[in-house]
């Protein structure tokens, strides 16, 4: 291998990190290869790159970095004591590329890929369970990283990359996303058993006008829903309590703490009498919503088709 002088300048130690990248990147998979072999001709065969090619890519290396890595006689060389130090780097990094690969790879197969979904607190008891069942008839193999939490926070993490689709409520208006109304779920105002208004089946929301409420707390979508329909019913609740989980609330009304305004239960609770709001109509639409522009793997794919499929019949009765 005959030294070249490279006009590129070397880089210093105060060069940036991402400079640094940009020049060693590229030729670790070189460099592995010609470590391995002590022989230039032999490592361009198993690359499938001129000789030439590499052994200037070797030398423009060597010069980036500012010492020699190889001891060089004929095509055939050994590594120099940096060149060893070098050789241990390169075959880590480029064993955590290989993993990665693999790990894309394997979250994109058809079969056996990962979705990740984000849900309401709300919906995880029966709702998400059920959908999961019904999608792994078809899908038995499909793996799913399933993340809980309220409607803002899953967007957020929708648009950092964390989620693949989530369900939430409201459903999502926003020029980076689509979002696609799936089902309604009435609410119903949830009271002590020994409240006043125990013994009723129907209330209008404004009769709880002059009551304590504990609710979800600011940027919950059912905060904001429950704000927007006393507003409607012309009054500001008066908040007691404020938690971040619906089946909490509850226990907070049992405990005849305030009324709350909630989606029905999984399973009845004890100690709270659940009556239908006539007016205003007191429901949350319910949807599904991802990135726009962004590719789906076939996992992800397939789910969605499969909640689109679902529409007016995702909740369980």
């Amino acid at each position: 291998m005959v030294h070249e002088r490279s006009s590129q300048p070397r880089l210093s130690p105060s060069s940036y990190e991402g400079d640094i990248r940009a020049v060693l990147a590229p030729r670790l998979a070189h460099f592995e290869a010609v470590a391995r072999h002590e022989h230039v001709t032999r490592a361009a065969q198993e690359l499938g790159v001129p000789q030439s090619t590499l052994s200037r890519a070797m030398v423009r290396l060597e010069q980036d970095l500012g010492v020699a890595l190889f001891a060089r006689k004929g095509r055939t060389v050994s590594l120099t004591p940096a060149g060893r130090t070098f050789l241990g780097s390169a075959e880590r990094a480029l064993a955590e590329v290989e993993k990665a690969a693999d790990s894309v790879r394997a979250d994109a197969d058809p079969a056996t890929g990962k979705v990740a979904f984000g849900f309401l607190h709300t919906m995880g008891s029966e709702t998400v369970p059920a959908l999961i069942r019904a999608f792994r008839a078809d899908h038995p193999r499909v793996r799913f990283q399933l993340v809980q939490n309220y409607g803002e926070a899953m967007i957020e993490r929708l648009r950092a990359g964390g989620l693949d689709l989530c369900l939430t409520s409201p459903v999502p208006d926003a020029p980076d996303l689509v979002a696609r109304r799936l089902d309604e779920q009435r609410l119903r105002l949830v009271v002590p058993e020994d409240h006043r208004l125990a013994t009723r089946r129907r209330i209008r929301l404004a009769e709880a006008a002059d009551e304590k409420f504990v609710t979800l707390e600011p940027g919950y979508g059912l905060r904001r829903i429950t704000d927007d329909l006393c507003t409607e019913a012309g009054f500001t609740p008066r908040v007691a309590f404020e938690g971040e989980e619906a089946e909490t609330l509850r226990g907070l009304v049992a405990a005849g703490l305030g009324v709350a305004l909630l989606p029905p239960p999984a399973v009845p609770r004890p100690g709270v009498v659940e009556l239908t709001v006539t007016a205003p109509r007191a429901a949350r639409e319910i949807g599904v919503a991802w990135l726009d522009g962004h590719p789906d793997t076939p996992p992800v794919a397939a789910f969605k088709r499969f909640l689109l499929s679902r529409r007016g019949h995702l909740l369980p009765d």
